[in-house]
């Protein structure tokens, strides 16, 4: 079993390519700057992207829910709202729909 026989290691009787061989896969797998760990890195860059993306979008619903607080409507419509403020002269009737009232197991 000679090297001889076989055509496809005859490049590799050239030094030269032989230790350009071996630096490809060195650089390739074991580097500490391999294409292993540039793969690993960029994916958490594309992570990293789509979450400031998303943070960018929420600052802009809460820059948009502070300029409608900041008039006294605004501040008026959500104590209204969310926390069923009315003034001494009104009554606040809730009406719940029977799809939007949360099961329960005893029915």
């Amino acid at each position: 079993m000679t090297f001889n026989k076989y055509k496809i290691f005859k490049p590799f009787k050239n030094i030269f390519i032989l230790i350009l061989a071996l630096f490809a896969v060195w650089m390739l797998f074991f580097d500490a700057n391999s294409w292993l760990i540039h793969h690993e890195l960029n994916n958490d860059i594309d992570a990293l992207e789509s979450e400031k993306d998303y943070y960018r979008k929420e600052i802009e619903k809460d820059k948009k829910a502070i300029k409608k607080l900041s008039t006294e409507e605004g501040i008026e419509k959500f104590a209204r709202e969310e926390y069923y403020m009315k003034r001494d002269s009104e009554e606040i009737f809730i009406i719940e729909y029977e799809d939007s009232l949360k099961a329960t197991n005893d029915e």
